[in-house]
């Protein structure tokens, strides 16, 4: 009967920790950061997007202007269809095994979940190239000026592990599609900073509109409303 009553004792409290945790992350992704971002010069602006999957949120910029060229970084031909005709790349940064493993939600195990919240991980930047992006709720534009373009490129830049001057490719087939590709990158994904977490951090980085922090997609959708 103590044994029970021990166990149900723990219940309670990680019952009482989640409700907390769920509580406090709601809460704080509704406080906005960079809400009035500085006026944007019709001559010079810069296109970027935000984009989820209903998940997980990249960041979206040219492949290159005359700020920055990730071709020099990234390339189309790591990937399967190495397809030139692109003027896009997306950035997201995750857990580098809920990646590789999970090419799809029905692949999903509880090792790998369990694993990805837990800190103790290598994490990786999936980088998809686009032709074009159409705007809807899931795929938000707007335009910075280089200055803060430039904050964003060196955040995003920052967060590859590099060789020599050159990201690290990841040699894998676990791909989700003909456009992208892997690299290893720095940090641990956890319970505590998501994909979500660092595409935010990423706006703040640029000053533009963001959640003070979120781990989820609605944490920053939610500014772009």
């Amino acid at each position: 009967m103590k044994f029970i009553k021990k166990i149900l004792k723990y219940l309670l409290i990680l019952i009482f920790v989640l409700v907390g945790y769920l509580f406090i992350v709601t809460v704080i992704s509704y406080i906005p950061v960079n809400s009035n971002p500085k006026a944007v010069d019709k001559n010079t602006k810069i296109p970027v997007y935000i984009l989820t999957n209903g998940v997980h949120t990249d960041i979206v910029v040219p492949i290159k202007n005359e700020y920055y060229d990730w071709s020099k970084k990234v390339s189309i031909s790591d990937t399967k269809a190495k397809d030139s005709l692109m003027n896009f790349v997306a950035f997201g940064w995750g857990d580098k095994g809920f990646y590789l493993d999970t090419p799809t939600w029905a692949d999903l195990k509880a090792s790998t979940a369990l694993k990805a919240v837990s800190g103790f991980n290598t994490t990786a930047m999936h980088v998809t190239f686009y032709k074009d992006l159409k705007e809807n709720k899931s795929c938000v534009k707007f335009f910075i000026n280089p200055e803060d373009y430039i904050k964003l490129t060196t955040y995003i830049e920052a967060s590859f592990q590099q060789k020599d001057n050159h990201f690290i490719k990841i040699e894998t087939d676990a791909v989700y599609g003909n456009n992208d590709v892997f690299y290893d990158a720095f940090g641990h994904y956890s319970l505590f900073y998501t994909c979500n977490s660092w595409a935010n951090q990423a706006l703040k980085a640029a000053n533009q509109k963001a959640a003070l922090w979120t781990i989820t997609d609605t944490g920053i959708f939610r500014q772009y409303q």
